[in-house]
C-alpha cells in the first residue's frame, strides 16, 4: 500500500518545512535593505547551500544508523530555531556579516537533515515496484510548501516587516516538528552491502551520473531560487509570488500525470524532456517583462522541477537496500545542494558583472550540460548492449 498514515503525516511534515525554507526566497529582499549586492546574495543564500551539501556524508551516516525519525526530529529541531534567530540580525549587512553566515549554514544543516531523513523514510515504506509513484506524489507535499511558502512569506513582510517574515517561517518549522512525533522509528537491517560507506558508492557508475546531474539541476535551482524576487522587483512585475505560485502548480499537476506516465514510457526517456523544460523556463526569464511571462516561465522550469526530483530520486534508490538508503539519497539530495552553492556563488557575481538576463542564460547552460551528459551516457550504454547481442 503506497498511501498510509504515516505517508501523509510524513507529507504534511515536509509541507510546513518546505514552506518554512521556501520562505526565505524572500531574503534576498532583505539582503538588498540592509545594504547588500547581487554578490552578497549568491554569498548568503550559496552558504545555505554549502553547509547542507558539506554535512550530507555525516548526515546519511547518521540517518542509517540512528534512524530515520530521529534524525528527522533532529532537523526539525534546526529549522524551528533559525528562523527566529533571524529576528536578533537587524544590523547592517557589514557589521553582521560572519554571524549572518554562521546562521544561514546551522539553518542548511537543519533542511539537510529534513530532506533526507524524509525521502529515505518514503523509500523504505513504499512498495518497490511503485517507488517512482510515491516518490513523486510525496514530492508534491514539497511542492505545495514552494508554493505557500513565498506567498504567505510576502504577506508577512507587507505587514509586518521582516520580523514578520521570519516568525512566520518559524511557526512553519514548529508545525513540522509537532505533527511527525506519533510516527514509528524506522531502523534499517544491515547486510554487507550496507557497510558501504558515503564516498565508497561513488566507486559505482550509477552514483557519478546522479551526482553529477543533480548538480547540475542545483545550478538551476539556485537561479530560480536567488534571483528571480531581484528580477521581479527590478522590472516592476508586481507580486513576486506569482512566479513561485505557478512553478509549484506546474510541478503538482505533472505529479499526476507521471503516475503512469514513467511506467508507461520509462524514466530514461523522460528525463531528457524534463530536462528541456527546465532549461525553457530558464532562458525565458531575460525576456520576461510582464506578469504573463513570469507565470510561463515558473510553469516550464516547474514541470521540468516536476519531472526531474522522482526520477534522479528514484534513479539513486531503485534496488538499493534499506541499509544504504540514506547514502543513496544523501548522494542525490546533497548533489542538488552542491549545485545550489555553486551555482549561487556564481550566478550572484555573474549578475554584478554582466545582469540578470546573462545571469539566467548561465543557469539554463547548465541544465543544457546535464541534457548533454545523460544523452552522452545512454547513447554510451546503447551501443554497450548492442556489443553484447
Amino acid at each position: 500500500m503506497v498511501y498510509t498514515p504515516a505517508f501523509w503525516v510524513m507529507a504534511l511534515a515536509n509541507l510546513c518545512h518546505t514552506a518554512s525554507f521556501s520562505a526565505f526566497f524572500l531574503l534576498p529582499l532583505y539582503i538588498l535593505e540592509h545594504g547588500g549586492h547581487q554578490g552578497d546574495i549568491g554569498v548568503i543564500m550559496g552558504v545555505f547551500a554549502l553547509a547542507s551539501a558539506t554535512c550530507r556524508p555525516w548526515v546519511s551516516e547518521m540517518i542509517d544508523r540512528i534512524g530515520r525519525k530521529r534524525s528527522y526530529t533532529l532537523g526539525s529541531l534546526l529549522m524551528v530555531v533559525s528562523p527566529f534567530l533571524y529576528i536578533f540580525i537587524q544590523e547592517p549587512l557589514g557589521s553582521t556579516y560572519p554571524l549572518f553566515l554562521l546562521l544561514r549554514a546551522l539553518h542548511g544543516v537543519g533542511l539537510a537533515i529534513c530532506f533526507t531523513a524524509a525521502f529515505t523514510f518514503i523509500a523504505d515504506i513504499l512498495p518497490q515496484d511503485r517507488l517512482n509513484e510515491g516518490i513523486g506524489m510525496f514530492g508534491i507535499s514539497g511542492l505545495l510548501g514552494i508554493a505557500i511558502g513565498p506567498i504567505v512569506a510576502e504577506m508577512a513582510l507587507k505587514h509586518s516587516g521582516f520580523s514578520g517574515l521570519f516568525l512566520t517561517a518559524g511557526a512553519m518549522a514548529t508545525v513540522a516538528l509537532l505533527v511527525h512525533q506519533p510516527l514509528r522509528e524506522i531502523l534499517p537491517e544491515y547486510s554487507s552491502t550496507g557497510q558501504a560507506t558515503f564516498f565508497g558508492l561513488f566507486k559505482r557508475e550509477k552514483f557519478i551520473v546522479v551526482g553529477i546531474l543533480s548538480l547540475l539541476f542545483g545550478v538551476g535551482l539556485a537561479g530560480t531560487g536567488g534571483f528571480v524576487a531581484p528580477l521581479a522587483e527590478q522590472r516592476n512585475l508586481g507580486f513576486i509570488s506569482v512566479y513561485f505560485f505557478c512553478y509549484s502548480g506546474g510541478a503538482i499537476a505533472v505529479r499526476f500525470v507521471n503516475r503512469w506516465l514513467t511506467d508507461r514510457l520509462g524514466e530514461n526517456r523522460i528525463l531528457p524532456y524534463s530536462i528541456g523544460l527546465y532549461m525553457a523556463g530558464l532562458f525565458l526569464l531575460p525576456f520576461t517583462h510582464n506578469q504573463t511571462t513570469l507565470c510561463a516561465a515558473g510553469i516550464l522550469s516547474g514541470v521540468g522541477h516536476g519531472l526531474i526530483f522522482p526520477l534522479l530520486n528514484t534513479m539513486a534508490v531503485r534496488d538499493e537496500p534499506a541499509s544504504i538508503r540514506g547514502k543513496a539519497t544523501g548522494i542525490f539530495t546533497g548533489g542538488i545542494d552542491t549545485g545550489i552553492f555553486a551555482g549561487s556563488l556564481m550566478l550572484g557575481y555573474i549578475g554584478d558583472w554582466f545582469g540578470l538576463n546573462v545571469l539566467f542564460v548561465c543557469a539554463g547552460l547548465s541544465m543544457a550540460a546535464a541534457l548533454v551528459l545523460f544523452r552522452f551516457r545512454h547513447s554510451r550504454f546503447k551501443t554497450q548492449d548492442q556489443q553484447r547481442l
